[in-house]
């Protein structure tokens, strides 16, 4: 996703200024490194039910202030550093925009991806 480009698309509706103060973007990337132990992650591979995940953004686009979400959700083998998830949410006011946030990636991590992380003893 090209975050610049996407949100210059969501402006680009007349309904945009009227309705949005603020624009919060989630860009996750695989980490080096496992929360469970620590260990070194060499490679990752990652699964996301784009079906579950874009149900996900559409509820939560009907909290309150919540104008517009947008998501890509990648699936595959990658490493560190590589982009994994982009999340937009644009809303009204921080009060409701953050919130939306936290809601939204939780619950994608929760409910549509899953991942299994390779050790340099798994890749070797």
């Amino acid at each position: 996703m090209d975050i610049s480009k996407t949100i210059a698309q969501m402006k680009q509706d007349p309904d945009f200024a009227p309705n949005v103060g603020m624009v919060l973007i989630h860009n996750g990337v695989v980490r080096g490194w496992s929360r469970k132990d620590g260990r070194d992650v060499e490679q990752i591979d990652i699964s996301c039910d784009q079906a579950k995940a874009s149900e996900i953004c559409r509820e939560v686009e009907q909290m309150p202030g919540i104008y517009k979400i947008a998501m890509e959700a990648r699936s595959g083998r990658m490493k560190p550093g590589d982009d994994v998830l982009f999340l937009i949410v644009a809303g009204d006011i921080r009060e409701n925009v953050k919130p939306a946030l936290a809601i939204l990636l939780d619950r994608i991590k929760a409910e549509a991806v899953t991942k299994k992380e390779h050790f340099d003893e798994d890749v070797a």
